[in-house]
């Protein structure tokens, strides 16, 4: 009994090893509902926004995949109109954006940044849901955070939980992108699928379901400043999608 305990605890602990280095991988290495974020905090977009400062040695981040993995930078191909294919339309103005944001930063990946972006989707939501406030720090601007932590200290204060599952990513699509200055924008429109009930202080749901799967919809814009060698990105708005 004693042989079969440990054999089973090595395996899961070589499983969460390797999880947390695929996190870290897309996320950083720089670790780094009521409703979820999306629908409890919504709010209006601003463009001129700009990224918090760096995150510390703990803080998980949202960053390019190339510089997480220490890989050489794959230069931009300007002479290929369909470099932002499938996520992008050649020719339009958030293809035009990306190109610009390309110019600035050659190690600027978009199929790495999406899946950077819907990984740390799914954290801020779940970290929000729990009142993680510690993992939800580094992940956002000043501001979004502030309102972030303003909403759970406010439901501490009513003693309501909120217990939130995380489904899946049914569609991740890039909606805007734009270089204002040396910062560069890029929205995401998100559409997922959660379960999420509230509870009061004696247990009974008072919002949400637990047994109910609910689609959502956030657009979500991250910012990272290019002039800097900090290749972090964070959530710097949100707002409901339709």
């Amino acid at each position: 009994m004693r042989d079969s305990f440990d054999v089973t605890t090595i395996i899961f602990a070589i499983l969460a090893v390797f999880v947390v280095w695929k996190l870290r991988s897309v996320l950083g290495q720089r670790t780094g509902a009521e409703r979820p974020p999306g629908e409890a905090l919504r709010r209006d977009r601003t463009p001129g926004a700009r990224p918090s400062e760096p995150a510390n040695e703990d803080g998980k981040v949202v960053r390019l995949p190339g510089a997480a993995r220490g890989e050489a930078p794959r230069p931009a191909r300007d002479s290929d109109p369909d470099r932002w294919k499938p996520f992008v339309e050649a020719g339009s103005a958030v293809a035009a954006g990306l190109d610009a944001i390309a110019a600035r930063d050659a190690s600027f990946d978009l199929r790495g940044f999406v899946e950077g972006a819907k990984a740390a989707y799914e954290m801020i939501v779940v970290a929000f849901a729990a009142g993680d406030r510690k993992t939800l720090r580094p992940l956002l601007a000043n501001d979004v955070y502030d309102s972030f932590a303003a909403a759970i200290a406010q439901r501490e204060k009513d003693g309501h939980k909120v217990d939130t599952t995380f489904v899946s990513i049914d569609k991740a699509q890039v909606e805007d992108a734009q270089l204002r200055g040396a910062t560069a924008q890029v929205t995401m429109r998100m559409q997922s699928k959660l379960i999420t009930a509230t509870r009061d202080r004696a247990g009974e749901v008072i919002d949400g379901s637990p047994d109910k799967v609910v689609d959502t919809v956030d657009v979500w814009t991250f910012a990272r400043d290019v002039s800097s060698r900090d290749p972090n990105w964070r959530l710097i708005a949100t707002e409901a999608g339709q």
